[in-house]
């Protein structure tokens, strides 16, 4: 069985749509008007042919070329924070209290909102079939670390900084203690209808949410443990994003609490390691290493894991690689090595 990382095309609606009811993540909504507009909008983002970073979005799934389906997404979204939709999100931030009279001191946790309008490139949309999770492949992996190759392939078509947010613990009906404690005083919103509102428009955030500190000692004890936390179905991804150099930035969603990470674009490992090679003809079984390999073919992007071999500069990939990305002697491709530890 082969599986091919590659760019959105539009046949692949019904597919996604199918992920995404599964799962319903805020940058991935069930919603095929919504769907249809990201794959139409990343079409355009691979074949370059959008004029500013925040029109451009970059959308990946992993096929399985055998039973002809997609079984997961990532994206990559160029910017997220502008001027008319800026990035918004807590600071966590320690303020001392501390009486000369009593003796007492606290040390307080509080939060204070913030607003960037010249936001980082955000990644999202990571999802995989349920049937296809826990396979010897490690389909999650791939498809969250084809975009780092890409961003290598293309680092002008992102900002320096990437963005990662994680959904932190909610019940299992999706209810968010941190927004019950907190945003819903403000807003009088429930959770669902705020967050989807918010990747509409964020005015009311800014309207009605507080300016001054907001001291989370008084918060019940179930907003306060959620705060900067990942639930665990999450976890394995902020581990995949630890070990690529993505640390904890003390902020979270002003909506649920969950932590936001992120890093410098060329800080990235696997950015950094991405090169160039040309293909060429050599012998099979000698190959002992393993990369995620990639080209742009027209408007289209297609990649996959594989292992190769460097010979005097010039890459040599399994037959098996090259018949599933169309490959002949002399292309260009860009690899990305990738240790075991890492997969």
């Amino acid at each position: 069985m082969s599986f091919l990382l590659r760019s959105i095309k539009t046949s692949d609606l019904r597919d996604v749509k199918g992920l995404a009811e599964e799962f319903n993540l805020l940058n991935l909504p069930p919603d095929e008007r919504i769907i249809s507009e990201k794959i139409e909008r990343s079409k355009k983002s691979f074949a370059g042919k959008t004029t500013t970073l925040d029109e451009s979005e970059y959308f990946f799934v992993v096929e399985d070329t055998e039973a002809k389906k997609v079984v997961g997404t990532s994206l990559i979204m160029a910017k997220h924070g502008t001027e008319d939709s800026p990035h918004t999100f807590f600071d966590v931030r320690q303020k001392e209290k501390f009486s000369k009279e009593l003796g007492i001191g606290f040390i307080h946790q509080v939060l204070r909102i913030g607003f960037d309008s010249d936001g980082p490139s955000e990644i999202g949309g990571l999802i995989v079939d349920e049937a296809y999770r826990g396979r010897p492949e490690k389909l999650g992996k791939q498809i969250s670390l084809i975009r780092f190759l890409y961003m290598g392939m293309y680092p002008q078509r992102f900002e320096d900084r990437i963005l990662c947010e994680f959904v932190p613990p909610l019940s299992p009906d999706g209810r968010s203690e941190f927004w019950e404690a907190l945003g819903r005083k403000f807003t009088g919103l429930p959770y669902q209808e705020a967050d989807f509102l918010s990747g509409q428009n964020k005015e009311f955030i800014k309207n009605l949410f507080p300016d001054e500190d907001i001291y989370t000692c008084v918060l019940d004890a179930k907003a306060r443990y959620v705060i900067g936390r990942v639930g665990l179905a999450t976890m394995p991804a902020k581990h995949l994003l630890e070990a690529i150099g993505f640390k904890y930035l003390n902020q979270i969603d002003p909506f649920d609490g969950g932590p936001h990470y992120g890093a410098n674009r060329d800080d990235i490992t696997l950015v950094k390691k991405t090169k160039a090679y040309k293909v060429v003809d050599g012998k099979v079984g000698q190959f002992d290493a393993l990369a995620l390999v990639g080209q742009t073919k027209g408007e289209e992007f297609n990649g996959c894991l594989s292992y190769f071999d460097v010979k005097a500069g010039k890459l040599v990939l399994p037959d098996s690689t090259k018949q599933l990305l169309d490959l002949s002697n002399g292309d260009q491709v860009f690899l990305t090595p990738i240790s075991e530890g890492t997969l």
